[in-house]
């Protein structure tokens, strides 16, 4: 029975860091990406993919008071070094598709809060505390490259953007309190987390905005021939 255990253990460690290798990845070609588009050169593109594969879970680990992990491991680096190298050198077939960004940053937003959740529970984090983290691992690599780019942060007007992250991050909370917190529960939480993400993007699902009175996306002009008359 203990050989089965230090088995699973020994699995659930190693599918664990494959999970922040993908995720890293997956965020290092989407900030990759959006350097692209942006027309940075080749030195920027690379920079802002590390940027966006690191920023997440350096920020958790900050907040938890213990040494950013992301920065000690050769192979997370490796991979959002990779990661923006293949958006430069991809990046015809890549800008082609419209929504090759959002696409790559829901992988890692599924990804990465798992990650973040995981980490910040075997740091002794609350629930509470564990969910935010998590959700913190997951958008805060897309918030700084928004930051970056003089742009909105999407996760403040996105609304399945933090919703699906906080989705995912409370389930493995969840199963962690019932015992369940193995690689099946971790994937569902993953799977729940891209696919609301995949909804706000597919469908242009958005939390209310509040319209605000004299704003040009909140003034509807008046359509048809009677159109700017009395």
């Amino acid at each position: 029975m203990n050989a089965v255990v230090t088995l699973i253990a020994g699995s659930s460690g190693t599918a664990i860091t494959l999970i922040s290798i993908i995720g890293a990845f997956a965020f290092g070609v989407s900030g990759g990406l959006a350097g692209v588009r942006a027309r940075l050169d080749v030195f920027g593109v690379l920079v802002l993919a590390a940027t966006v594969g690191l920023a997440g879970g350096i920020l958790r680990d900050v907040l938890l008071g213990i040494r950013p992990a992301s920065l000690s491991d050769w192979r997370i680096i490796v991979a959002v070094s990779l990661a923006g190298v293949v958006a430069f050198l991809a990046r015809g077939p890549l800008t082609r598709w419209e929504a090759s960004i959002e696409a790559f940053d829901a992988v890692g937003l599924a990804l990465f809060c798992i990650i973040g959740t995981d980490v910040a529970l075997h740091n002794l984090a609350t629930p509470v505390t564990a969910i935010l983290l998590g959700t913190v691992t997951a958008v805060g690599g897309g918030a700084v490259r928004d930051i970056v780019l003089n742009r909105v942060p999407g996760v403040l007007k996105e609304g399945l953007y933090a919703v699906p992250a906080l989705v995912g991050s409370t389930i493995v909370v969840v199963g962690y309190e019932l015992g369940q917190s193995s690689i099946v529960w971790y994937a569902f939480a993953g799977v729940a987390c891209f696919a609301i993400r995949v909804v706000g993007m597919v469908f242009h699902v958005d939390l209310p905005v509040a319209p605000v009175p004299g704003h040009p996306e909140d003034n509807e002009e008046p359509q048809g021939p009677d159109a700017g008359t009395a």
